[in-house]
C-alpha cells in the first residue's frame, strides 16, 4: 500500500501536514507529530496501522486512558474487523495477539520489560498523547517506552501543541535514530475567545469577544476592560454568570452543543440538575427524546435492575431527554459511555464535565465553557495554565460542520480580565520531564542489560537531555555573572580600608540594633542616602529591609541592616496605640513631636576608618550588589542526576536482599512482575509472609492498600478489625522504607491507604451494590475505578507469588462481578 493509494481512498482531501508525516512514515522514519486538538492527527496513526497491516506485520496503538483505548479499539474494529484487533488495558485482555491491538501505554512498557514475544513482528507502535509523559505520577512509562523499544519498531508520536517541539524531536531522535517533526500550528476550525459576563445594574448577560483587532496586533477587548472600570459606589455590579442563564445565552446564539468544565463532580451533578430543571428552558425535540431513551436503555441493558435503582438511573435518563448530562470519573463505565455516544450524536446539547473530558476522548462541540479559570491540582487552588487552557478550548468546532468554535470564559472576581485573556492568548506550554528511576525500573534495567548500557539508558532520559542542557544554560549565566561580580568588587573598594571587613562589622551592629529597636524609638542617622532624625515605626526583622521609618520631613523610608548600622539613638517618643501607617493626621502628629524632640546620642555607630569615608553609602551599594551576584553564581544544586538517584535505588534493594551486585536475587525475580506505584511496598510485603495465611475476602482488602488513595486526609478511615493487624504490619514496613528512602534521598514511597478495605472486603464476600454504597459517601464510578484498579494489581500478585496465586485468583473472581465487572470494554 502506497501513500497516494490511502490517501485516495478517503472521502476528503487530507491537509498538508497529515500527507507529509504518512509520507516519513512509509519511509520508515520515526515521527513526532504537533498539532491542535481536533486537527486530524488522528488520521496519520490510522495511516501507520493500515501500512503495518498491509505489511503482514504488527502494529500497536497506545493511549494514557482505558476510556481512549476503548474507543479506539471500536474504531480499529470497524474498520478492520474483530478478528485484526485486539485489546489490553492490564484489567482485560481481549484477541491479545491479533494483528492490530490498542492498549494503554503501561501494558507496552511491561511488554518491553519482560522481553515479550507480542514484540517479534511488532513494526509500528502509535504514542497517543504523547505528552503525557509530563505527568508527575505515570510520565516516566512514554520515556522508558521511547528508551527501550526495540530499535526496528518505528515509533509514531501523537502530541497536543507543545513550546518545544524541536527540543522534544531532536531527544527523539538521539533515542530512535532518524526522526522527523511535522508540525501544525493551524486549526482547522478557528478558535473564537469569548468573555461572558453578568450586569446586576442591568439585570442581563453579556458575552464579548475577548480579543479586538488593532492593526497587525490582538489585544485584549477595550470595550470590556472600560466596562469592567466602569463601576461606582459600594453596590456591587459584576458577577459571574449563573448556569441556567450561561446555556440559555449559548442557545439564543446558536453556539450549543456545548461542553462545559466544571472542575468538581457535585458542580457537574448540580449544574445538570438546575438545568434541567429550569423553566422554558427546552433544548431537545420530542424526536431527540424518544432516540435518547431508546440508545440509554439499550446501552445500560447489561446492568441489573437493582444496581440501576441505586445508581438512581431514572433522574439521570430524564436529565438525559431534557438534553443535559454530567461526565466525570464518579459515574460508572456505562452511564459516561452513553453521554459520549448521545453528545457525539448530536443529541446532548450540554455535558457538564471534569477535566478528564478534555484527555483525547473525541467528543467535539460548537462551544467550551470554562467555569472557573483555577482548580484544585490536590494541595491548593491553581490558576489554570496556557496548554490547560488550549486543551480544554480544543474541543470547541466540529471539522466540517462548524465555521467557528467557541471558547467561552466567565467573569470571576477572583481573576482579572487582563490575566484570563493573557493566558488564552500565551498558546503552549513546555513539555518538561518527569522521568525518575523506580525500582522495578531498577530490576527490569538488571535482568536486560549490563550495567553500564543500562546507566547509559538513564542518561539518555529526556529528563538528563533537559537538565544537561539546562546546566549548560546555568554554566554560561555564572559565568557572565563572574565577570561581573569582578567589576562590582572593584566599584565597592575604598581607599580608606578594608571594605568587606566594615561590612561584617556593619552586619554583626546592624542586627544588633535592629534586635532593640522598636516603635517608638528615635534615630539620628547623619550618612547614607537620606541623612536626617526619624522615628521607627515599623519593626520587620526578617524583611530585606526591616526597620521602616518616618522622617521629620514626613515621609516614610524603609532601611537595610547595613544603613541602620550607621544610625544612633536619641530617645524614645510615646506611640499612640493601633497606629495606622496611612492615618496622614497621625502622622503629621507624630512629625511635630519628632521635630521638637531633643535627646542625646548614644554611643551608636561603627568605629572603622571606612566609617568616615563620604561614599561609604556607594561602597556599600556594592557590597550588597556584590553579595546578591556570588548567590546568583552559585549554579542552583537541581538535586542528584538520575544515575546517582538509580544508585540509591539498588542500594536500597541490595540492602533489602532484592539484588546482589548486578544480579537479581529470587526477590528481585518477583519484583520485575510489580508494576504498581507501590512496587517495593507490595513485594517487601509478600517477602514478609503478610499475605500467605489471609482468606480471598481478606486478601482483597489487605490488596487495596496498595491502590486506593483517599482524595482528602480526612477521608481515610481505619481498616476492617480483621484485617487491623496486617495493616499495622504493612504501614510498620512502610515507615521503614520511607525512613531509608529519605536517608537516600529519594522520593518517599506513598503511604498505603485502607480506605477502601472494608467496602473491597464486603464486596468480595458478596454484598450487592446498595448494600456497599450505603456504607461509604463513595462515587458509584469510584467504586469501580478502584476495583478495577485493585484486580490489576491482584493479577501482578498472582503472577509474581506462586504460594498466593490460587487466593489472589479467588479474590479476582469476587471481586470481578456485578457493576465492576460491567465496567466497560476495557
Amino acid at each position: 500500500m502506497t501513500v497516494d493509494e490511502y490517501f485516495a481512498a478517503l472521502p476528503y482531501e487530507a491537509d498538508a501536514f497529515q500527507r507529509e508525516a504518512a509520507e516519513l512514515i512509509a519511509r520508515g522514519e520515526t515521527v513526532v507529530v504537533t498539532a491542535p486538538t481536533g486537527a486530524g492527527k488522528t488520521l496519520i496513526a490510522e495511516f501507520a496501522v493500515a501500512l503495518a497491516h498491509a505489511a503482514g506485520e504488527r502494529a500497536f496503538y497506545t493511549t494514557p486512558i482505558k476510556a481512549l483505548s476503548n474507543q479506539k479499539y471500536q474504531d480499529f474494529v470497524d474498520i478492520y474487523g474483530e478478528h485484526d484487533v485486539g485489546l489490553l488495558t492490564g484489567d482485560n485482555s481481549i484477541n491479545g495477539d491479533a494483528p492490530i491491538v490498542v492498549m494503554t501505554t503501561e501494558v507496552l512498557r511491561n511488554m518491553i520489560y519482560a522481553q515479550s514475544s507480542a514484540l517479534n513482528n511488532l513494526r509500528i507502535a502509535v504514542l497517543d498523547e504523547v505528552h503525557y509523559l509530563a505527568d508527575r505520577i505515570r510520565g516516566s512509562v512514554w520515556e522508558e517506552v521511547i528508551i527501550h523499544a526495540p530499535e526496528k519498531v518505528q515509533l509514531v508520536c501523537l502530541s497536543a501543541t507543545i513550546a518545544n517541539p524541536e527540543e522534544f524531536t531532536h531527544w527523539v531522535q538521539m533515542r530512535r535514530g532518524p526522526t522527523s517533526l511535522v508540525l501544525e500550528s493551524h486549526r482547522p476550525v478557528p478558535l473564537q475567545p469569548k468573555f461572558m459576563v453578568t450586569d446586576l445594574w442591568q439585570g442581563e448577560t453579556l458575552m464579548f469577544d475577548m480579543f479586538e483587532q488593532h492593526g497587525t496586533q490582538t489585544r485584549p477587548n477595550r470595550r470590556v476592560l472600560r466596562l469592567l472600570a466602569s463601576k461606582t459606589g459600594r453596590r456591587k455590579r459584576f458577577a459571574t454568570p449563573r448556569r441556567p442563564e450561561v446555556v440559555e445565552t449559548l442557545a439564543s446564539e446558536g453556539m450549543l452543543p456545548a461542553i462545559y468544565f466544571i472542575f468538581s463532580r457535585a458542580g457537574c451533578e448540580a449544574a445538570t440538575r438546575r438545568v434541567a430543571a429550569t423553566p422554558g428552558l427546552r433544548l431537545t425535540s420530542r424526536e431527540e427524546r424518544s432516540e435518547i431513551r431508546r440508545i440509554a436503555l439499550e446501552r445500560t441493558d447489561h446492568l441489573p435492575a437493582d444496581d440501576l435503582s441505586i445508581l438512581q438511573f431514572g433522574e439521570w435518563l430524564s436529565d438525559l431527554e431534557a438534553g443535559v448530562a454530567p461526565h466525570h470519573a464518579g459515574m460508572v463505565p456505562a452511564f459516561k459511555e452513553t453521554v459520549e455516544e448521545l453528545f457525539e450524536r448530536g443529541l446532548l446539547k450540554v455535558v457538564f464535565a471534569t477535566e478528564t473530558l478534555a484527555l483525547g476522548i473525541n467528543m467535539p462541540a460548537r462551544s467550551v465553557v470554562l467555569d472557573s479559570m483555577s482548580k484544585f491540582d490536590g494541595e491548593s487552588h491553581v490558576l489554570l495554565g496556557p496548554s490547560d487552557y488550549t486543551q480544554l478550548t480544543g474541543r470547541a468546532g466540529r471539522r466540517g460542520i462548524d465555521v467557528v468554535g467557541y471558547g467561552v470564559s466567565l467573569h470571576s472576581k477572583w481573576t482579572k480580565f487582563e490575566r484570563l485573556a493573557a493566558v488564552a492568548a500565551a498558546g503552549s506550554s513546555r513539555l518538561e520531564s518527569s522521568f525518575k528511576p523506580t525500582y522495578n525500573m531498577a530490576v527490569n534495567l538488571i535482568a536486560n542489560y549490563e550495567r553500564e548500557l543500562a546507566e547509559d539508558l538513564l542518561r539518555a532520559s529526556f529528563a538528563e537531555f533537559q537538565r544537561d542542557a539546562e546546566v549548560n544554560r546555568a554554566v554560561r549565566r555564572r559565568n557572565d555573572r563572574l565577570s561581573e561580580l569582578a567589576a562590582v568588587k572593584a566599584q565597592a573598594e575604598c581607599e580608606r580600608g578594608d571594605i568587606w571587613a566594615y561590612a561584617e562589622i556593619v552586619d554583626r551592629v546592624g542586627r544588633e540594633l535592629v534586635e532593640d529597636v522598636a516603635p517608638g524609638d528615635v534615630m539620628e542617622l547623619s550618612g547614607g542616602r537620606a541623612p536626617a532624625r526619624y522615628l521607627v515605626i515599623q519593626v520587620h526583622p526578617s524583611a530585606p529591609s526591616p526597620v521602616a521609618m518616618l522622617s521629620t520631613a514626613g515621609k516614610v523610608r524603609r532601611f537595610t541592616i547595613d544603613e541602620m548600622a550607621a544610625a544612633q539613638h536619641l530617645g524614645r517618643i510615646a506611640m499612640p496605640k493601633n497606629l495606622n501607617p496611612r492615618d496622614r493626621r497621625g502622622q503629621q502628629r507624630l512629625v511635630q513631636r519628632l521635630r521638637t524632640f531633643h535627646g542625646q546620642p548614644d554611643a551608636g555607630g561603627v568605629d572603622h576608618p571606612v566609617a568616615g569615608c563620604p561614599d561609604v553609602y556607594d561602597h556599600m551599594r556594592m557590597v550588597r550588589k556584590a553579595r546578591r551576584l556570588e548567590r546568583s553564581v552559585r549554579v542552583a544544586d537541581s538535586g542528584v542526576g538520575l544515575v546517582d538517584e538509580f544508585r540509591a535505588v539498588l542500594a536500597v534493594l541490595e540492602e533489602r536482599g532484592y539484588t546482589e551486585g548486578w544480579r537479581l536475587r529470587p526477590p528481585g525475580e518477583r519484583l520485575r512482575y510489580l508494576y504498581s506505584e507501590q512496587d517495593l511496598l507490595i513485594a517487601e510485603t509478600m517477602l514478609a509472609g503478610h499475605l500467605d495465611a489471609l482468606a480471598a475476602p481478606d486478601l482483597a482488602a489487605a490488596v487495596s492498600g496498595f491502590v486506593y488513595e483517599s482524595r482528602l486526609e480526612s477521608d481515610e478511615t481505619p481498616p476492617p478489625m480483621g484485617l487491623a493487624p496486617t495493616a499495622a504490619s504493612i504501614t510498620a514496613m512502610w515507615e521503614e522504607l520511607v525512613s531509608d528512602e529519605t536517608q537516600r534521598g529519594l522520593s518517599p514511597t506513598r503511604r498505603p491507604d485502607f480506605g477502601f478495605a472494608e467496602l473491597a472486603y464486603h464486596w468480595a464476600q458478596g454484598f450487592n451494590l446498595e448494600e456497599i454504597l450505603e456504607e461509604t459517601m463513595m462515587a458509584p464510578g469510584d467504586f469501580v475505578r478502584v476495583s478495577r484498579q485493585l484486580l490489576d494489581v491482584l493479577r501482578q500478585i498472582r503472577d509474581a507469588a506462586p504460594q498466593l496465586a490460587d487466593t489472589a485468583d479467588e479474590a479476582m473472581r469476587r471481586v470481578d462481578r456485578g457493576v465492576v465487572a460491567a465496567g466497560g470494554i476495557g
